[in-house]
């Protein structure tokens, strides 16, 4: 019940922000281009403000192709409102400098959107393989590993997808897979079916959960991954092939790693790999004696220009990161939320090689 408060909470929120963002859109756009501020003018406003809430919730409840359809082109439309916005903010700081007729402006604006979003919809859809050697005191062997995170499956990303994840981490052939959070979306019910080719990754599978399972619930968690061949970690440590595997789920608490840790029993004198999905608190995995902590979330602000503000919010954005005598790995994220689109960032499958550290 907490979960429906807190997604309608986010939906009302998030709803009076977009109403004001295409508000500013539809009126700026209106002005350029001579458009008068009719009663179309305000119906096309509102269906746009609310296609993506009206969406969301739709897709809650009635899932079917046509509402997938509406779902992915709401979820679109989100996208294309930011490059809107942003090429009007910088057309009106550089018309202080440059004067460009309005109407000439409105047209190569909408023109440098559509590009924009066509270009960023089709790298939505491409997985990169991101190769990272990382050294752990204490290993006794390489080992080969891979990272996914913040898949997103839901309405505009499901059985088909996973399936293609599965298929492409096999080629890497990993000894063991780590999920770091978001496996699910919450845009849509979830299935048993949708999961099953988890089944055939060729390597123990360890999932930490994130701030979306969490929204959806640990008990429709357990009930979809029932039967799928993965270990969930909830505050908890496994040995596995010579490594301490930890997973920290998601928690709105503060200090939440801090406070997990401390109840882990943790051997600082063997290797370590954690799993949390949030890239913060490296310094209490540091102080807790950890090598290595994988996370995702930040999706590295999946779209110029959002990623200058996720930058802000989140320091370790992504990549390779160190903090005293832990290092730090932020995923890009092998899915997206939200918009399918992708500008500036990747949809990414991390192939981390572990190797025994040199001893001085």
């Amino acid at each position: 019940m907490r979960s429906i408060f807190q997604y309608m909470a986010f939906i009302s929120v998030f709803f009076l922000g977009f109403l004001a963002l295409n508000y500013g859109i539809f009126y700026s756009m209106a002005f350029l281009l001579g458009f008068s501020h009719n009663a179309t003018f305000y119906i096309l406003m509102v269906i746009a403000s609310i296609s993506y809430p009206a969406a969301a919730l739709i897709e809650r409840t009635v899932s079917n192709n046509l509402t997938r359809v509406f779902y992915t082109a709401a979820s679109a439309w989100m996208g294309i409102s930011f490059y809107l916005i942003s090429f009007l903010a910088i057309y009106g700081l550089t018309s202080f400098f440059i004067k460009i007729p309005h109407e000439k402006a409105g047209i190569i604006i909408g023109f440098l959107t559509a590009v924009v979003s066509v270009y960023s919809i089709s790298k939505s859809s491409d997985l990169e393989i991101k190769r990272v050697e990382i050294s752990l005191n204490g290993l006794k062997n390489d080992l080969n590993v891979v990272q996914l995170s913040d898949i997103h499956i839901g309405s505009i990303r499901n059985s088909g997808y996973m399936e293609r994840i599965v298929h492409e981490t096999n080629k890497l052939n990993p000894e063991m897979v780590f999920i770091t959070g978001d496996m699910v979306d919450g845009s849509a019910r979830l299935h048993k079916h949708t999961f099953k080719s988890i089944n055939d990754l060729k390597a123990p599978v360890f999932f930490a959960t994130g701030n979306h399972d969490f929204y959806e619930g640990m008990d429709e968690i357990f009930r979809v991954l029932e039967g799928i061949n993965l270990r969930i970690l909830r505050n908890e440590l496994v040995e596995c092939m010579g490594i301490q595997v930890i997973g920290v789920e998601y928690s709105y608490q503060t200090k939440n790693l801090e406070k997990s840790l401390s109840k882990i029993d943790i051997n600082p004198e063997k290797p370590s790999v954690l799993l949390y999905h949030i890239p913060r608190e490296v310094e209490a995995a540091n102080d807790a004696g950890i090598e290595l902590q994988l996370s995702g979330h930040t999706h590295a602000g999946q779209m110029i220009p959002v990623n200058l503000f996720v930058k802000i919010m989140f320091p370790y954005l992504r990549g390779l990161y160190s903090y005293k005598d832990t290092k730090l790995y932020v995923s890009q994220g092998t899915g997206t939320w939200g918009p399918p689109m992708r500008l500036g960032s990747r949809c990414e499958i991390t192939s981390i090689h572990l190797k025994p550290a040199k001893r001085p």
